[in-house]
């Protein structure tokens, strides 16, 4: 390798392995498209040798393929580096790159967002929407420093996590429907139910896969698209009770809730930018960003 590698290229080289996609990609790293493919066309060149071959479908070449080892290895000793440096100063400073699905996005991140930069204004905060898998992998591959999921996290020894609280779960179906009338639904009132459901490794889906009785009838991207098919008359489906559902009547189901859960690199919990996140996450300020104490073991 030339002295000329810059850590940038490493890190975009990354995301674009990840995805193999270089749209995608600009889109996580908040970049023009060009800019993407001018910094893997200079590692390219620094290295003397293509790592992706661009047919038809994008794919890594061999040399791509030991390139991601390597730098993983060395954006983690990075990362590194600069937890240490902080642990000296104390004072979170330098960039924090926050996760988390899309309804939390939507309704819990934001009050935590605003007070963190709030109390810490010398760091930079991105926050980044993605699902469940794609979360924890960026925590992982450490492009996201926390996340925030429904459910529980995976059980892997580089991750450190907490139960944050629970959100109730609600049935929401079209104005109208038969279910509309009822204060509460229970399982039971679900055998053959059409329902709605977003795609398989979804929270979501995998709570509606245990309920012995709905039919699912068709699969959804995302949440918000559900709501608004179920509001079209289309099906039923259960959403968390923060979701926004308008021309759909929510109904809550009978002892069903989920858990929000924060996850972050173990390693990491000592950075102080990471730090101050958790302890503003677990003591938020208003009812708005609050959730559901979970329940005493």
């Amino acid at each position: 390798m030339g002295d000329t590698m810059e850590l940038r290229h490493l890190r975009t080289f990354r995301v674009v392995a990840r995805t193999l996609n270089f749209t995608r990609a600009a889109g996580e790293l908040h970049y023009a498209q060009s800019s993407v493919t001018e910094q893997v066309q200079a590692l390219e060149g620094e290295l003397g040798t293509p790592l992706f071959e661009r047919g038809r479908r994008l794919a890594l070449t061999a040399a791509g393929e030991r390139l991601v080892g390597y730098a993983d290895r060395v954006l983690a000793l990075v990362e590194e580096a600069k937890a240490a440096v902080d642990d000296e100063r104390g004072e979170p400073e330098g960039e924090l790159t926050i996760g988390a699905l899309e309804t939390l996005c939507a309704h819990r991140v934001p009050g935590m967002f605003k007070e963190y930069r709030r109390r810490w204004p010398r760091v930079r905060v991105s926050v980044r929407e993605g699902g469940r898998g794609e979360l924890y992998a960026a925590v992982r591959e450490s492009e996201m420093d926390v996340c925030f999921t429904f459910g529980d996290a995976p059980a892997d020894p580089a991750f450190a996590s907490e139960v944050l609280g629970t959100e109730p779960l609600v049935v929401i179906v079209p104005d109208g429907h038969p279910l509309a009338a009822k204060a509460e639904i229970r399982p039971g009132d679900l055998h053959g139910v059409g329902f709605l459901a977003t795609q398989r490794g979804c929270g979501f889906r995998e709570m509606l896969d245990r309920i012995d009785g709905p039919v699912i009838e068709a699969e959804v991207g995302s949440l918000a698209a559900l709501c608004r098919c179920v509001a079209q008359g289309l099906g039923c489906g259960i959403v968390p009770g923060i979701v926004e559902h308008a021309g759909a009547t929510a109904i809550p189901l009978a002892g069903a809730e989920t858990s929000v859960t924060m996850t972050w690199r173990r390693r990491d919990e000592r950075k102080p930018s990471i730090a101050a996140l958790l302890a503003v996450a677990r003591n938020p300020l208003s009812d708005e960003d609050r959730f559901r104490p979970p329940a005493p073991e």
